[in-house]
């Protein structure tokens, strides 16, 4: 009998994670559309305006004569009015930055689904190369954003791909947290980080820290034995998930990887 306790309660777990999911995967911060962004260099807002109902909210941090663009996708909480402290780590190099909300992140809108987040950044992208030649992009991800990252960088031809604490694909940490659970069944964003980085031609830089608990520098790893010759896999010792940029080395590389 408590077999069948134990059997109904799999089932149970199973049917919530299928539909509650995505309160466990984002949490984001919304902001009302009228809310005023304020920092203290140049900087404008923009608007990409997908489809009906579907509109991608902005940030443009720009330089007098930028070397170049970072396109940065965030990790997979707030929105980016917190994010986008992380820019001066790249415009102190005199590079444009702009960071995107996903949809339901910020003043962005529109129901997700991983196609259409996907569909997204490619739209931002594209609209971005109108302005910026391809040469002159590098396209950053960090956490949940290095899947995204990794499918644009698979479909384009940016200048590098820099991913930051990324996964070997997303079922790997959802199996970490949930190894009782079929989580291959269930799981409704694969993010397939190490399908599309074998798409890329350009080189990668991962950035990865050594006591990662969330996500364990192993499966930066094993994303760098996809393609050891394009991908360089730069170690943070000593360094978590979330506290990357208090190290001097994170900041030491970011700008040699830049300056070239």
């Amino acid at each position: 009998m408590f077999i069948w306790y134990i059997i109904g309660g799999i089932i149970a777990l199973t049917i919530i994670a299928y539909f509650l999911q995505e309160k466990f995967i984002f949490k984001p911060e919304k902001l009302r559309q009228d809310f005023q962004f304020k920092y203290d260099v140049p900087f404008k807002e923009l608007f990409f305006d997908v489809g009906p109902g579907v509109r991608i909210n902005g940030l443009h941090f720009y330089r007098p004569q930028p070397k170049g663009l970072i396109l940065y996708f965030h990790g997979n909480t707030r929105s980016i009015k917190g994010w986008a402290k992380y820019a001066r780590d790249f415009y102190r190099y005199d590079y444009d930055v702009i960071l995107v909300d996903y949809r339901g992140f910020g003043k962005s809108t529109g129901k997700r689904s991983e196609k259409e987040m996907m569909d997204d950044m490619q739209f931002v992208y594209e609209t971005l190369l109108k302005q910026y030649p391809e040469h002159h992009i590098i396209v950053y991800g960090r956490s949940i954003g290095s899947g995204f990252a990794s499918k644009l960088a698979a479909d384009n031809k940016p200048r590098y791909l820099i991913l930051d604490s990324p996964y070997y694909n997303f079922r790997s940490v959802a199996e970490r947290f949930l190894p009782f659970l079929p989580v291959r069944y269930v799981l409704r964003y694969h993010l397939r980080t190490d399908k599309w980085i074998r798409r890329v031609n350009c080189h990668t830089y991962i950035i990865h820290g050594t006591k990662d608990w969330l996500i364990p520098i192993k499966q930066s790893e094993e994303l760098q034995k996809i393609n050891p010759h394009k991908i360089t896999l730069i170690r943070i010792y000593g360094g978590g998930h979330n506290n990357l940029p208090s190290f001097h080395e994170y900041h030491n590389f970011i700008r040699d990887i830049l300056k070239y």
